[in-house]
């Protein structure tokens, strides 16, 4: 019995909505949200649905999966797993690496060692007493993460389903709630973390007292421990890689020219085409916009934005070349949310873009066949 019931006469069906298996999920979510961990590892990842939840919090830089039972990488792990066609046009901002191990939550492997985040949802129930004895000391002493989860079946909401068996037939045993906690809070002693109980899963109208049907603990490294240096760990690679990738991130500078390049020429040729339409005046051979030229329409920017925008140089015009000052292009939002510095700016578009001779301007045709069109009707 797990999460959905088949209809019995002699007891009412439990349905969870959200099921209960995406209670845990967001659970895991929300605390993702919240502490922005950037290595997180999932110990018993299964069908790997959490890991592919966790991929798009930006945060996370290292996602790693490890289950005794990962074999081949599957279809639906390739397919959602890996950096999509929508990826390469929009990276993200930081790096992602999704690794999945093959290796037991009992073994120690020191890729795994010092992450932020380790989550063993529904997995401890599945050790046998050996393994279970084993655990603390590998995940809390060995790994040592910062944050650990750890969900499992709460036995007293069991009576309330059709069969009040184990939930899984390979559950080795399922605790109560005073179980649980008098385990997680020796081991929580024992390695120096505090830990809270919460969990998912609420109970039916009269049957509070029975708790939630998933227990969860929340381990947190006490300060004290979390601020020590740490010690050098030997190599130990005992897992098996069964999958691996990467996604395209703006670390990388061929992604981040693509990108930037991008906004720059599309807040160009916004001022371009304003630039066109609106009063000029001659100054010094330049032809100059005589208000500030910036889009009434296409630009979403704060009034402070606007106003930053306002007071940089202006855009000019010689013969039959456009200019766009770097120091104004980079107090558009998107482009300097890119690169924080005229001279990173510069540096970059002097490799994709034309500058002018002193490279203080981007230089572009004032007319091209689109202002062309515009203008003829």
């Amino acid at each position: 019995m797990v999460d959905n019931c088949e209809e019995v006469p002699t007891k009412e069906v439990i349905e969870f909505r959200p099921p209960l298996y995406k209670q845990r999920y967001f659970f895991v979510k929300n605390l993702v949200q919240q502490h922005k961990p950037k290595k997180v590892a999932d110990l018993g990842f299964g069908d790997a649905t959490l890991i592919w939840m966790l991929k798009y919090h930006h945060c996370i830089e290292h996602l790693v999966g490890v289950d005794t039972y990962a074999g081949s990488t599957s279809q639906w792990e390739i397919s959602n797993l890996s950096p999509s066609v929508g990826d390469y046009l929009v990276p993200r901002d930081l790096d992602l690496t999704i690794t999945l191990y093959r290796g037991s939550a009992v073994q120690k492997d020191s890729r795994l060692v010092g992450f932020d985040l380790m989550t063993c949802i529904e997995l401890i129930e599945h050790l046998d007493s050996e393994d279970l004895a084993k655990f603390p000391e590998v995940v809390f002493g060995y790994y040592s993460p910062r944050i650990i989860i750890i969900s499992t079946p709460n036995s007293e909401f069991n009576p309330l389903f059709p069969a009040s068996t184990f939930r899984h037939l390979d559950h080795k045993f399922e605790w109560n709630r005073m179980q649980f906690q008098t385990w997680a809070s020796d081991v929580a002693n024992l390695y120096n973390y505090s830990v809270e109980f919460t969990g998912v899963g609420s109970p039916p109208a009269g049957a509070e007292h029975v708790g939630y049907c998933t227990q969860i603990g929340v381990f947190q490294k006490n300060e004290a421990k979390a601020t020590e240096s740490c010690i050098s760990t030997p190599e130990e690679h005992v897992y098996e890689t069964v999958f691996t990738t990467a996604y395209p991130s703006l670390q990388e500078k061929k992604n981040l020219l693509l990108v930037l390049s991008a906004e720059v020429l599309r807040a160009s040729n916004s001022m371009r085409l304003r630039f066109i339409v609106d009063p000029k005046k001659k100054v010094n051979g330049r032809l100059v916009p005589e208000d500030s030229c910036v889009p009434r329409y296409g630009l979403i920017v704060t009034d402070a934005q606007r106003a930053q925008i306002e007071s940089s140089p202006k855009p000019y015009c010689v013969g039959k070349k456009f200019y766009v000052p770097l120091e104004r292009l980079i107090t558009f939002p998107k482009v300097n949310r890119l690169v924080d510095s005229v001279e990173r700016l510069r540096s970059l578009l002097s490799e994709a873009l034309k500058l002018n001779r002193d490279q203080s301007a981007l230089q572009v045709d004032l007319h091209d066949h689109y202002s062309r069109t515009m203008l003829s009707y």
